[in-house]
């Protein structure tokens, strides 16, 4: 993949559009990130905004699709490639199909409830409403990761605490929903008329023309 100065999140947004799959930090294939393509006087410099700052706006332009999508790790998957996307990594199914199944964790099913009922919510509202606190539910970063991972949640936005100056400070609260809530029902079907594999395949043959010196065992961990 050439070499794209990432200098503001529209330059993000039209990257991952033209790659379709796009990981915030650099990975085991080379070149292949936002990190790998942002110049260093705005990646993580105090004072100026970076990547780490955009990527709220861009989640919240509903451009494109954020979250922790790459082996736990964050990335942008462009709205033409997430249907498939999906439809790989659900292995076919929506949600309530695998909870039928029973192939979900009924903490899975309490935060996919709590998204359904409300939308989007504040990761400490979540937490909260889902018993994550002393005594009750442990492992909220685990679910929420796995949740991602398996497409059923994404990141909306992130909100930050503001000082008494009305000026913004610490790293952003995740707000998390439902992919559906955010970009449609029609939209995240539309990969439903292929087979899981079929999804895959199709991915696969992009990020080969895409990638072409990325071994197939790299590409294999990728998709996931």
């Amino acid at each position: 993949m050439r070499y794209w100065p990432l200098r503001s999140p529209e330059d993000v947004i039209a990257l991952t559009r033209e790659v379709g799959f796009l990981p915030l930090f650099r990975n085991e294939i080379g070149g292949f990130s936002i990190e790998d393509n942002c110049p260093p006087d705005i990646w993580f410099v105090e004072g100026v905004d970076g990547p780490w700052e955009w990527k709220g706006p861009i989640a919240r332009s509903g451009a494109c699709v954020y979250g922790k999508f790459f082996g736990g790790r964050a990335g942008f998957v462009s709205l033409d490639w997430f249907p498939d996307f999906a439809n790989y990594r659900r292995d076919g199914y929506d949600f309530e199909g695998r909870f039928e199944d029973g192939l979900v964790h009924h903490k899975d099913k309490q935060i996919y409830d709590a998204l359904a009922e409300h939308g989007s919510l504040l990761s400490k509202d979540l937490k909260r409403l889902c018993n994550y606190r002393k005594g009750g539910n442990k492992g909220f970063d685990t679910v929420i990761t796995r949740m991602q991972a398996q497409t059923f949640v994404a990141i909306a936005d992130f909100e930050y605490m503001k000082d008494a100056r009305g000026q913004t400070y610490g790293w952003g609260v995740a707000r998390y929903a439902l992919p559906e809530t955010l970009f449609g029902e029609e939209l995240m079907a539309s990969a439903d008329c292929r087979k899981p594999a079929q999804s895959r395949e199709r991915i696969a043959a992009h990020l080969r023309g895409l990638l072409p010196d990325a071994s197939d065992m790299q590409l294999d961990r990728l998709i996931g």
